[in-house]
């Protein structure tokens, strides 16, 4: 099979992570780098993100990219770019995306009309697998297939939250500020979590689900002790854990649940059972399913690989968006993305 020619579009915390990956992937081949910094123009590929030189130099010259006939593109900015998104998928490229567009009010009415519109035209695929959880989201959907009824569906997310040093991101989400939920708080805390409010869409519209509505919740627990995380410090009593998330509700019970679990300290007054495990999915129904997931990464990993939660399917769904129809893409469209086990494998004899 001919490799896929890729395109990877910013090169950030993500896009670092999933250029890296476009080289490590035999089925797919590097086209071109797309820089949204005038300080990396010019720069390799490789040098960009940790690998050796490719000979493809990073550009912003968008005629240039699109002129170079890839295949897709990954496109893992920190902020959508809406017309830029337009143009690519006028162009017949297809669109994958870590990026949910939420800066342009997501992938819904007019929005989702244009990008529809532009798919249509170039025909091509625009497929999003959103920032975290992701993955998980067709995962969940998929283990309901053994059921011969289902009554709701929740899926948890537990994240220590310890090694990702960001002061500007808990000190928005309240961590360190006196215990408790001022409206305030909880305005900032919605903002934020919005973003997981779309893996409760993706999953019912999977499930064949029509909400009613898409309840927001969220509680907060605080140290029982000075924590000092060195980059980060929270009195005794002061915010260090958050449980919240989105209730999709079908006739005023709640169908889909994802809830996250992000602390700073399991040492919190307020006594809170934390899984060790990331991920917790209950089905409901006949048969019941209860099954937890734990990810274990390698030993070489630094704080900010854990990204690569984010980045990798992405890439790896990159061969099936090739193959699917033209518009914009869900859950039933994609298949089952997956990496090239048997490649590597026989790469290394």
């Amino acid at each position: 099979m001919d490799k896929l020619r890729v395109i990877q579009w910013t090169t950030g915390k993500v896009g670092k992570l999933t250029l890296r990956a476009i080289l490590d992937d035999p089925r797919l081949e590097l086209a071109g780098v797309y820089a949204w910094s005038d300080a990396k123009r010019g720069t390799d590929a490789g040098e960009l993100c940790g690998r050796p030189a490719t000979g493809i130099a990073a550009t912003n010259d968008i005629d240039a990219l699109i002129a170079l006939g890839a295949d897709a593109v990954l496109y893992t900015p920190f902020e959508a770019d809406l017309d830029q998104a337009i143009r690519l998928l006028e162009a017949g490229l297809d669109v994958v995306s870590t990026n949910l567009f939420l800066n342009v009010g997501g992938i819904h009415g007019e929005v989702k009309e244009r990008l529809e519109a532009a798919c249509q035209r170039g025909g091509s695929s625009l497929y999003i697998t959103g920032i975290n959880p992701g993955w998980i989201n067709s995962v969940t959907a998929a283990l309901t297939a053994i059921c011969r009824d289902v009554e709701s569906v929740s899926l948890t997310e537990s994240a220590d939250c310890s090694v990702y040093e960001s002061v500007e991101t808990w000190g928005f989400l309240g961590m360190g500020e006196p215990g408790g939920a001022t409206p305030e708080l909880m305005e900032r805390a919605r903002a934020w979590l919005i973003l997981f409010r779309d893996a409760v869409e993706r999953i019912g519209a999977a499930l064949g689900l029509d909400f009613d509505e898409i309840e927001f919740f969220c509680e907060y627990a605080t140290a029982a002790e000075k924590v000092d995380l060195g980059w980060f410090c929270m009195e005794q009593g002061t915010n260090a854990a958050l449980r919240g998330g989105w209730n999709g509700k079908v006739g005023g019970k709640t169908a889909v649940n994802l809830t996250v679990v992000w602390y700073l300290t399991k040492q919190l007054a307020e006594g809170w059972a934390i899984d060790d495990d990331q991920y917790h999915i209950v089905i409901t129904g006949e048969p019941s399913l209860d099954t937890r997931m734990r990810i274990t990464p390698a030993a070489h990993w630094k704080n900010h690989d854990w990204d690569t939660m984010t980045a990798l399917p992405a890439v790896s769904a990159v061969p099936q968006i090739k193959a699917a129809r033209a518009g914009v893409l869900g859950i039933l469209d994609v298949g089952l993305p997956h990496a090239p086990m048997g490649d590597w494998i026989s790469a290394r004899g």
